[in-house]
């Protein structure tokens, strides 16, 4: 069983910057891949970013495609998500998931608030 616990989310005004971290329990090496997700009050959860272990190549859903950079310190077991250029369509709870062979982990998400 991997735990990941996310941090780093708050409020923040239009046009500023966060950068989450996803912490693990377990080896994030060991992963196929590492993603950030979000949820905004009332819709579905949506893919935000990938990063695939084994390549490094990273993908990007095209509403952040230029403005976050996922990353990872494989050292710490930590995946990261840099936002800038922050909208007010970017409030949601941020989600951090672990894919694995045959299984994937979530974290329990934090908050990002952005106010215009």
């Amino acid at each position: 069983q991997v735990q990941l616990v996310e941090s780093g989310g708050g409020l923040v005004q239009a046009g500023g910057s966060l950068r989450l971290s996803c912490a693990a329990s377990g080896s994030i090496f060991n992963t196929n891949a590492v993603g950030w997700y979000r949820q905004a009050p009332g819709k579905q959860r949506d893919w935000v970013a990938t990063s695939i272990t084994s390549t490094g190549s990273t993908a990007y859903a095209d509403q952040v495609k230029g403005r976050f950079t996922i990353s990872r310190d494989n050292a710490k077991n930590t995946v990261y998500l840099q936002m800038n250029s922050l909208k007010p369509e970017d409030t949601a709870v941020y989600y951090c998931r672990a894919f694995y062979t045959g299984s994937s982990y979530w974290g329990q998400g934090t908050q990002v608030t952005v106010s215009s």
